[in-house]
């Protein structure tokens, strides 16, 4: 298996399992991956998720760049541009999970909270995964490569799009364009990662804040999400009024009934997510 996928306490995992391999993006992982996020977001018992990789050296790779098998170069650059030319059937538009199925499968397009617990390195398209999850605990042996340049490439799994709103422009960009490498200790003072514990203490304070967002008000959680999502590409005025539509939907949840009389009694609200 690719990666191992478990469910428990409203707590979904996602280990990437190669480590002898650095836990890279191959084809039958991202799938793998894609279908996790589906499963954890259709599945209502699930309040959040925790995304690591074996082993205490990587968390991801990135992209395994390795020509596939048994073609030639000839059929190589024939399937290169039909991809080009013929994208995979809903990856423009209306795709479930993914900003491209060609390669953006693995990227965590979910309302529900999604905690990174970055064991190791993290370059390339596996850095862009971190990017794209709400909060990141880092081992104090971890560290982050863009190395993307450095092999012909540009960026990808949307971390032109996240890098920039974590660190802001400048940065951004001298870390694209240079490669260099982000120690952990640089990550948190930059913005980058939440926090940075020892090697051990990673999964152990990932899992605490994730039980912590499975107690919360998970629908609140999502339209929280949405918005700043939408905000980010939005005017004033959009963002405005999807942030009103969003409160009407969150104020009709359970969730928001079960607070509103917890704070009348001066007691703590048990959210059910729902």
């Amino acid at each position: 298996m690719p990666i191992e996928y478990e469910k428990r306490d409203g707590v979904s995992y996602i280990t990437l399992t190669n480590p002898g391999k650095a836990n890279i993006l191959d084809k039958p992982t991202s799938d793998a991956i894609s279908e996790a996020w589906i499963d954890l977001w259709e599945d209502r018992s699930i309040r959040c998720a925790i995304l690591t990789g074996k082993g205490d050296t990587h968390f991801c790779g990135g992209h395994d760049l390795a020509p596939r098998e048994n073609i030639t170069e000839e059929e190589r650059e024939y399937l290169r541009t039909q991809r080009i030319f013929w994208p995979l059937a809903g990856t423009v538009n209306g795709q479930k999970t993914g900003v491209d199925g060609r390669m953006g499968d693995h990227y965590p397009r979910v309302w529900k909270p999604v905690i990174a617990a970055v064991n190791g390195v993290a370059a390339g398209a596996g850095a862009g995964f971190t990017f794209a999850c709400d909060f990141r605990i880092a081992s104090s042996k971890a560290s982050f490569l863009l190395a993307f340049a450095d092999v012909g490439l540009t960026l990808d799994s949307g971390a032109s799009w996240t890098l920039p709103r974590l660190i802001g422009s400048a940065r951004a960009t001298a870390l694209s364009l240079l490669g260099d490498r982000v120690t952990a200790e640089a990550a948190l003072e930059m913005g980058l990662v939440n926090a940075v514990v020892e090697p051990d203490r990673v999964l152990p304070a990932a899992l605490e804040l994730a039980g912590r967002l499975a107690r919360g008000p998970t629908a609140a959680y999502a339209a929280i999400k949405e918005s700043i999502a939408f905000a980010a590409t939005s005017t004033l005025d959009e963002a405005l009024a999807k942030e009103g539509a969003l409160q009407e939907r969150a104020g009709a949840t359970a969730d928001h009934r079960a607070a509103v009389a917890a704070f009348v009694a001066k007691q703590t609200p048990t959210f059910t997510g729902r």
